[in-house]
């Protein structure tokens, strides 16, 4: 059986996009969230997908698509090897190219050719050498492929008061070591009472939520090239072997992994 392997691709004229390519891939993953729009396709073996929408079971061919913040998994069939590509689109540069203020996808999972083929053309390495006119044609088509398939909406609105204010803090200060006590306390709740109301509304404990932020942002910041360990203390880790161990459970590789895949 060959030996699993990730790669990530951003091209330098297209900074609003980052292609992932996993091989032979029996990692199953931690329900988690991204900050941009994905595009997924399968591309051999099966997974089963959790979404909102429910477990969909996927097979190669098969399409997936993902609005940010939107809590997820995919894990594979009886721990059989897969393979898929994911495009990961900013979703500033989304809603400011199509001029809305957010994109909603009817649905998370699709098995149509046609879509298919749309999907696997725009989930393939732009070369180094694209000329300005294989980087506008892609560009074009991964606009059309986002409108034709995504309808405006507005963002979410805002949460429940109730936590409100714990949000907006963990999303200011995802390092911050806040206890789940001063969370609750900032919301006029029990420790116990805030917990359970957090996670009806979110869907994960205040824990999952910012870890995820954390390692969110940790990518970014990896992204740019910076050190493990200065990324690991930035955003707040006892270590980078902590560091080390959450990120694999949400990204299937290691940090040190991600930032040598990284093209």
């Amino acid at each position: 059986m060959p030996a699993p392997s990730h790669q990530f691709h951003r091209h330098p004229a297209t900074p609003w996009t980052e292609l992932r390519i996993s091989h032979q891939s029996c990692y199953s993953y931690r329900l988690h969230a991204h900050a941009q729009y994905s595009i997924g396709i399968v591309d051999e073996g099966e997974t089963l997908f959790l979404h909102d929408q429910g477990p969909e079971a996927l097979k190669a061919g098969n399409v997936v698509l993902i609005e940010p913040g939107h809590w997820h998994a995919c894990n594979p069939e009886t721990s059989q090897p897969w393979s898929y590509r994911m495009l990961f689109v900013q979703a500033d540069w989304v809603h400011e190219q199509l001029g809305v203020s957010a994109l909603h996808f009817a649905k998370h999972a699709l098995n149509e050719p046609a879509i298919s083929r749309w999907a696997n053309q725009l989930c393939r390495p732009l070369a180094s050498d694209s000329t300005p006119s294989d980087i506008q044609s892609h560009t074009q088509s991964l606009m059309d492929f986002l409108r034709q398939l995504g309808s405006p909406t507005q963002p979410r609105t805002d949460p429940p008061h109730a936590v409100l204010s714990a949000l907006q803090h963990l999303h200011s200060n995802p390092e911050d070591e806040t206890s789940v006590q001063a969370l609750a306390l900032r919301c006029g709740m029990s420790p116990s009472r805030f917990i359970r109301r957090f996670t009806a509304i979110t869907g994960v404990t205040p824990g999952a939520y910012r870890l995820n932020l954390r390692l969110n942002a940790a990518r970014h910041l990896l992204a740019q090239g910076q050190p493990l360990a200065a990324v690991a203390h930035q955003m707040g880790f006892a270590d980078q072997s902590h560091m080390q161990r959450a990120f694999k459970a949400h990204h299937a590789l290691t940090p040190g992994n991600y930032a040598q895949a990284t093209h």
